[in-house]
């Protein structure tokens, strides 16, 4: 008798930014794998999102495999194509159920299964894997899903079934990620050479209250830490046994417990794996960790994001960012002044927003001066504190346009084709005089990590059509390749 399988599928959903660096491991599915094991229920992924594949490739592997679950995830610009995906499960394999979670449906679960026609037939809230191994053990026994918290099940005759909500998890080894599904010659970071990415969570969650973010409200402003040993050995695995030399660290907030991560730091650093850490952090945690920098550096750290958000004490206080302007700068020349690779984001477009503010956003972004810096659409999130504060300016509801890229508020003075032509100035005008500075970096990593990076940048479906628009790309390019062959050049010279 076949063993009842679930198989795990990402959205074939594209907005031109995220895809453009690497092909990024869907981590969190990794985990619901596990928590399928458990239950007796064989997982299988298919990562449409990261193979760039479409519908009928999707139909294909469901005809072939006719799995007995199918499961994914949303976040508010994939739900839509997510319901699609559920209305192609349900044309393939009527029988099959299909269960979705993630923020969006976390928060928006009567939007989905409040229909009872609706294709989604379960949505899991919150944290997914104990509600996922109890779903599973629940439906393969016949029992009553009334039983098992943290699920919103859709009910043919009338309401969705809401259960209690499901409590935190204590312990975050009790799942495993289930590494061996993947296909690794999917993953790739293409800022380096040969580059094969893996994807590591140290932590779970952010205890700030920053009103633009999803991540602290999903996790109800808490934070919970995985231990440094524990880490340390899944960082090894994924070198030893699957040939990974880059890690994205993906939670947002790996350093909240100074000590914590400096051990961790420790571990990886005796090691000696010779690989290299992609994270995010919050500035005050850089400037917090000045003395121990060169541990970064020494453990094989080279990029780290800090979501600064706005170059004015004003925004950053409307946000409630807990930070400073001056922190912002002061991580930046720090992780500068250690030899890492910085990038950073500012948020363009609140109902107040002037052609001024972003001409000193602007100004303020090229003084402080990261590597990389992204000017972003403030996106109110549907069920965030911002979307009830700005839901009088909010001009577009298409949620697959909610990926911070296409403008959804109207500003008071602005219209969203102005807050658009403005984003496109900003990205213009701060990459264009960065060009030649790419080649007065110390070290030919970090000259040729950029000059990388900003070919990628040029392949991006976004800044081809956005900046096309002004003639930008060829321009752009000519100066990416002069100064590639100036560096190649100086490297030649300096080796001889």
């Amino acid at each position: 008798m076949k063993q009842p399988e679930l198989m795990l599928i990402t959205p074939p959903y594209h907005c031109g930014v995220v895809e453009v660096a690497g092909r990024w491991v869907p981590l969190n599915l990794l985990y619901i794998a596990s928590a399928a094991r458990k239950a007796g229920v064989e997982p299988r992924l298919y990562d449409a999102m990261s193979l760039f594949t479409g519908w009928d490739e999707i139909r294909r592997e469901l005809r072939e495999h006719r799995p007995k679950y199918v499961a994914s995830y949303a976040i508010t610009a994939t739900i839509d194509t997510c319901m699609k995906l559920a209305e192609v499960v349900k044309e393939e394999l009527p029988e099959s159920l299909y269960i979705l979670g993630g923020v969006h449906p976390t928060f928006m679960w009567n939007d989905i299964v409040g229909d009872p026609e609706s294709p989604v037939d379960i949505v899991v809230r919150g944290e997914g894997e104990r509600t996922v191994e109890e779903l599973l053990r629940t439906l393969e026994a016949g029992g009553d899903l009334a039983d098992v918290p943290g699920l919103a099940v859709k009910n043919g005759s009338g309401d969705p079934l809401v259960t209690s909500p499901r409590p935190f998890m204590t312990d975050l080894e009790e799942y495993k990620a289930a590494f061996d599904i993947l296909n690794w010659d999917t993953y790739r970071y293409f800022a380096v050479p040969n580059g094969r990415l893996g994807a590591v969570s140290t932590s779970r969650g952010c205890n700030y209250t920053c009103t633009f973010c999803s991540q602290q409200q999903f996790w109800d402003r808490s934070w919970r830490a995985r231990e440094p040993e524990a880490i340390a050995e899944e960082i090894r695995m994924q070198h030893d046994d699957h040939g990974v030399n880059v890690i994205l660290f993906t939670d947002e907030y790996p350093t909240k417990h100074q000590a914590r991560w400096e051990e961790l730091l420790d571990r990886i650093i005796a090691m000696d794996l010779d690989m290299l850490f992609l994270m995010e952090t919050r500035a005050v945690d850089i400037v917090r960790d000045e003395a121990i920098l060169p541990k970064y550096r020494k453990a094989g750290i080279v990029h780290i994001y800090v979501g600064l958000e706005a170059t004015d004490q004003k925004t950053l206080d409307k946000i409630n960012k807990n930070s400073t302007v001056e922190d912002g700068r002061k991580s930046l020349e720090l992780i500068r002044e250690h030899g890492m690779l910085s990038e950073t984001s500012f948020v363009l477009g609140f109902p107040d927003e002037t052609e001024e503010h972003v001409r000193e956003t602007l100004e303020m972004s090229r003084y402080i001066n990261p590597d990389m810096a992204h000017y972003l659409a403030i996106t109110p999130w549907p069920y965030s504190a911002l979307h009830e504060e700005c839901k009088d300016h909010i001009a577009v509801h298409d949620y697959s346009k909610y990926n911070l890229i296409e403008p959804i508020i109207k500003p008071e003075g602005m219209s969203l084709r102005d807050i658009d032509a403005a984003i496109i100035r900003c990205y213009k005008d701060f990459y264009m005089p960065k060009m030649a500075d790419f080649l007065k970096y110390p070290d030919q990593f970090r000259r040729d990590y950029m000059l990388q990076s900003m070919r990628l940048i040029m392949k991006s479906s976004f800044i081809v059509e956005k900046l096309g628009r002004l003639g930008i790309p060829e321009a752009m390019q000519k100066i990416i390749c002069a100064a590639a062959r100036k560096s190649r050049q100086n490297d030649s010279s300096e080796s001889a």
